[in-house]
């Protein structure tokens, strides 16, 4: 399967450190199936740093999955709410998995704000479930976690 990654720049390299901590499912580096999803995200950011935006493709072989450590997330569930939830307040950034390769929905971009309320008592769980669900509808992300994983992609 091709996989794609929204960027400001070509990534011959994919290198972990140089990834944002307390994303959805930590500190990874995130490729969707869906092209014109990467190109939004591709945007945003070239919008945010006034730079191209650059949308990077990789090959990825499904069935390697087996040789990896993977989690699957079908849907918007409790167990995926609390999986982003936890990364996305870790307070040290850390990724609180070992999986190599994490499959799952996209958070809405606006969860800081739902995290806040939950916290505060203001929204019960199943309503910060119901709020941070992707306001475009279902998309699904692959969060590359570890150098074994990231190993696996071939750059296109």
């Amino acid at each position: 399967m091709i996989l794609y990654h929204g960027s400001t720049m070509d990534i011959e390299q994919i290198d972990l450190t140089k990834s944002k901590p307390n994303k959805d499912f930590g500190r990874a580096f995130y490729l969707s199936v869906n092209k014109e999803q990467a190109m939004e995200m591709a945007q945003f950011k070239a919008e945010f740093e006034d730079k191209i935006p650059v949308v990077n493709a990789y090959e990825f072989d499904e069935a390697l999955l087996q040789q990896l450590r993977y989690k699957h997330f079908d849907d918007y569930t409790e167990e995926w709410a609390h999986f982003v939830y936890n990364h996305r307040t870790e307070p040290n950034g850390r990724t609180l998995h070992d999986y190599d390769v994490v499959f799952g929905p996209i958070a809405n971009d606006r969860i800081g704000a739902q995290i806040t309320r939950y916290k505060q008592g203001y929204i019960t769980f199943d309503e910060f479930l119901h709020r941070i669900q992707y306001i475009k509808g279902i998309t699904f992300q692959y969060a590359f976690c570890t150098q074994k994983g990231i190993d696996k992609l071939i750059k296109l």
